[in-house]
């Protein structure tokens, strides 16, 4: 009986540096040696303590039956468990292994088929297998080396969630997702990756997009077309195996090549369809992905016509305020020249016209006045009848507004007497000029306008309405401002309704 005793004791050494546990039939831990301690404190167990039931009972029956091994987890450390009945003093010998770092070399085979790569917390790259070696070569990794930035800021941050997400990395044509796993056993980050190339094909392709989409070869052949798209394929007289039109595919082909980025448009019933081209370099075709831009379209030509309209009465400047939402505008120039046309006795002229020549006339005259607006850089205020209102300097201001205004009053001058004397007597024009402050703004909100208030207006207004039939008054701010580069002739001092007398001149013309 002592020998058996002796053989029982050489069969559990107080000195293995392996954990060693002893178990009584009734499940109590009646001895456990010092490498234990991990195991103990994982299972919560003191000698003397019963072990939990669910672990008595793995423990007796894999030792009973086949004496496989039951694993234990504590602080991520792995050990396995191995239980042998000591029949002749019936109880259980537990000898405890740490697999830890089997576990770990499971966890990261290198001859796994995937892309499988190792990191440090810091992005810092470890390992990378062969199968990864697509990924690593199109990004410039190097073991030993960090991550590329974007790269190592989403692993890192999706290694930090639980369950960690995967991240998609592009390799040439092919798209990879990729899982970060920390393995604090040892302070990295496993990164297992899956082919999603062909997943990502299809999802760029759904058969079920409400939306036009349609596939097309690398030769302009149309491979496919899904129900939202019947419109253009109808319009465009298309059919499965057969060309797209020539035009079109050119224009795919610059838009994918980069000589052209404005939108491709197809016109198809009454419907127009934005076409965006994407190849599919995975598979070797092109999708066309189509958007219905009918009512942006319509909304953007009523939107044109609304500026058109807009830029007829109102200066570009002034419309493009109106149109960003400004409600008053009214601006004050400290100096702006304002010209005052009108046509001498039209009123007695027009009484022996009929209707209709008296508006093509009116229309001739107005037009030459408008070309020369524009031609000088002047902005037209308004008609009155048959006068003609143009002031320089607003509505952005510019230097020599004076001289551009003189410049007018001659060509108009000139130019009235080429038209045709369909009234029987010449047309004789009577122009005022005058220059100083003035106040100018929108007024009205269903029908706009822009005008200009201030002295100045009355001032070059009474120019006007005192001048002489033929010519050109002006007052001394504008004969002192041109006298350097045009030619006056003094009129004298004259009396002005509203204002007294005032001294004037004639422009005749630049010297």
């Amino acid at each position: 009986m002592a020998v058996t005793t002796m053989d029982a004791l050489d069969r559990f050494p107080h000195q293995n540096p392996n954990p060693v546990m002893r178990v009584s039939r009734a499940g109590h831990l009646v001895y456990a040696n010092a490498a234990s301690e991990p195991i103990r404190l994982a299972l919560g167990l003191e000698v003397g303590d019963a072990l939990p039931a669910d672990l008595l009972a793995d423990l007796w029956r894999q030792a009973l039956d086949d004496g496989a091994a039951v694993e234990v987890t504590h602080e991520h450390r792995t050990y396995t468990l191995l239980p042998v009945y000591v029949a002749d003093l019936d109880f259980l010998n537990v000898y405890g292994t740490d697999v830890t770092g089997e576990k770990v070399v499971a966890r990261f085979p290198d001859q796994n088929p995937n892309p499988v790569f190792r990191v440090d917390y810091e992005g810092r790259l470890l390992y990378a297998n062969l199968a990864s070696q697509p990924v690593v070569e199109a990004h410039a990794m190097e073991v030993g080396r960090d991550l590329p930035a974007d790269i190592r800021t989403r692993l890192l941050a999706a290694a930090d969630l639980e369950p960690p997400p995967t991240i998609d990395i592009r390799a040439d044509h092919r798209t990879f997702a990729f899982r970060p796993v920390r393995i604090p056993e040892f302070d990295f980050i496993n990164v297992y990756g899956t082919d999603i190339t062909a997943e990502k094909a299809i999802d760029r392709f759904p058969g079920g997009n409400p939306n036009p989409v349609l596939r097309v070869s690398r030769e302009g052949e149309l491979l496919y077309s899904n129900d939202a798209s019947a419109h253009i394929v109808a319009a465009l007289g298309l059919g499965i195996g057969g060309p797209i039109p020539a035009d079109l595919f050119g224009a795919i082909g610059d838009r994918l090549a980069g000589r052209a980025s404005e939108a491709i448009e197809v016109p198809a019933d009454d419907r127009v369809y934005e076409i965006k081209p994407v190849i599919i370099p995975e598979f070797g075709f092109i999708n066309l992905y189509g958007t219905d831009v009918t009512a942006v379209r319509q909304l953007a030509a009523a939107h044109r016509e609304n500026e058109r309209l807009l830029l007829n009465i109102l200066p570009p400047p002034i419309a493009a305020r109106l149109l960003r939402g400004e409600k008053v505008i009214a601006d004050r120039f400290d100096e702006v020249t304002l010209l005052f046309a009108d046509i001498v006795d039209f009123t007695v002229m027009s009484s022996r016209l009929e209707a209709r020549q008296v508006v093509e006339l009116l229309n001739e005259i107005f037009n030459i006045s408008d070309r020369l607006a524009d031609d000088f850089g002047l902005e037209k205020i308004k008609t009155i009848g048959d006068a003609y209102m143009v002031v320089g300097g607003l509505p952005e201001t510019v230097a020599d507004h004076a001289e551009r205004i003189a410049d007018m009053a001659l060509a108009l001058s000139d130019e009235l007497l080429t038209l045709p004397n369909i009234a029987g007597e010449p047309l004789r024009c009577r122009m005022g000029i005058h220059l100083g402050p003035a106040v100018a703004g929108v007024i009205g909100s269903k029908k706009f306008i822009y005008d200009v208030w201030g002295d100045t207006v009355n001032t070059a207004s009474r120019m006007e309405s005192h001048g002489v039939p033929g010519r050109v008054q002006v007052t001394a701010p504008v004969f002192r401002r041109l006298e350097g580069a045009f030619a006056f002739e003094r009129r004298g001092v004259i009396e002005v309704k509203g204002k007294g007398p005032m001294e004037t001149w004639f422009l005749l013309g630049r010297r």
